[in-house]
């Protein structure tokens, strides 16, 4: 016969094994995660140096000074007049002198040459931060789990990124023409783009735990999202076409707007044979090209911009804010870019507002995937 318990009487037993089982998030291992976030950081602003760089190495026509691409060897610049002057012979054989910079001297090859050598310096260091970090924290296993392909990545686009600079560097130095192939170099910024993309959405990641993601997610504005990725896409598009300008200088062959040469067509747009070179060689149809998709860009991100205004998260709905405005600004760049003939200091402008405003796009979209809850009161 069972013995009647008191109500009061305390009935716990000590437990001699865990009650639950940790779950996935728990168990999964979460590295360092904040040492992994600062050193993203670091590869972030190399990249973004590295844009501007790049693009002052072009405004400058220094791209072709340095003829061979030693990616050991080369880290090492002229050490003696000698060497320098070897330099300088390798130069004066390819179109660019022979056709446009014939006369030049020793000193003004020097100054072209050390732009193009800070670049690809650039790039070396680039690559050391990355390998030094990512054999850092997997030698003392702070990747946390799922992380190692991410991170191995970014490496590996860095090393194409490489690959494709030489190939585009490689396309002025014979045959007839003075620059690097426009398609070329739109291959070499895109990608540059496309890893700033990379890294600036792992930062994001990171810089929130695994359970609040999971969490977040389920309040995921899943048209938003689509939204803000169809615009990232339509602003790449854009970020393509101004290389093709800035790969054959268009943006000074017309400087007149909101009309072309007195017409909304420019003159001229198929002249250039086979039909298709126009598309990448034609300054009036390039730089057409780069307005009209302009135009359409503003457009869908006010839509876009519209329908983030509904938004239930007052940090979503800023983020958006932030996008228009920064779009707003670039247009006026753009604009004023053209209107002055693009001198460097406009050029390197609009080219560093492209960069801020395609991360803002990027924090906007991972907003609409992650929104940041609020309380009531903050809404």
């Amino acid at each position: 016969m069972s013995q009647k318990r008191n109500i009061f009487e305390d009935v716990s037993q000590p437990q001699t094994e865990t009650a639950t089982a940790k779950g996935a998030i728990d168990r999964a291992h979460k590295g360092a995660r904040k040492g992994i976030r600062a050193w993203l950081y670091v590869l972030f602003s190399l990249v973004m140096v590295m844009i501007v760089v790049g693009g002052l190495t072009r405004l400058t026509d220094s791209g072709l000074s340095i003829t061979e691409w030693k990616p050991v060897t080369g880290a090492i610049p002229p050490m003696s007049e000698e060497v320098w002057l070897e330099e300088f012979e390798k130069y004066k054989q390819i179109p660019e002198y022979q056709l446009q910079n014939k006369g030049m001297s020793l000193s003004e090859f020097k100054t072209i040459f050390w732009w193009e050598w800070g670049h690809r310096q650039l790039g070396r260091v680039i690559g050391l931060v990355w390998a030094v970090g990512f054999i850092g924290f997997a030698v003392l296993r702070k990747i946390p789990t799922g992380w190692t392909p991410r991170l191995l990545l970014i490496g590996a686009l860095g090393g194409l990124q490489g690959a494709i600079g030489w190939w585009m560097v490689s396309s002025g130095l014979g045959g007839d023409r003075l620059d690097v192939a426009s398609y070329r170099l739109a291959t070499h910024l895109g990608l540059a783009f496309v890893i700033l993309g990379f890294i600036a959405w792992y930062v994001f990641l990171l810089g929130r735990e695994e359970r609040d993601l999971m969490q977040a997610r389920r309040a995921k504005e899943a048209k938003l999202f689509s939204l803000s990725t169809g615009l990232l896409h339509a602003s790449f598009v854009q970020i393509l076409l101004g290389a093709l300008v800035a790969g054959i200088d268009a943006g000074r062959s017309f400087t007149d707007w909101p009309l072309m040469a007195g017409s909304f067509l420019p003159p001229e747009m198929f002249h250039l044979t086979p039909v298709w070179s126009n598309f990448f060689e034609n300054p009036g149809l390039v730089q057409f090209m780069h307005r009209m998709w302009g135009y359409l860009l503003v457009a869908f991100a006010v839509v876009v911009w519209r329908r983030a205004r509904g938004s239930a998260h007052k940090a979503t709905r800023f983020a958006f804010n932030a996008v228009i405005g920064a779009l707003a600004l670039q247009v006026l760049l753009g604009i004023m870019t053209v209107l002055y003939v693009a001198p460097w200091h406009l050029a390197i402008v609009h080219q560093i507002v492209a960069v801020i405003l395609w991360v803002l796009i990027l924090r906007a979209r991972f907003l609409s995937h992650y929104p940041q809850t609020t309380s009531v009161r903050d809404v």
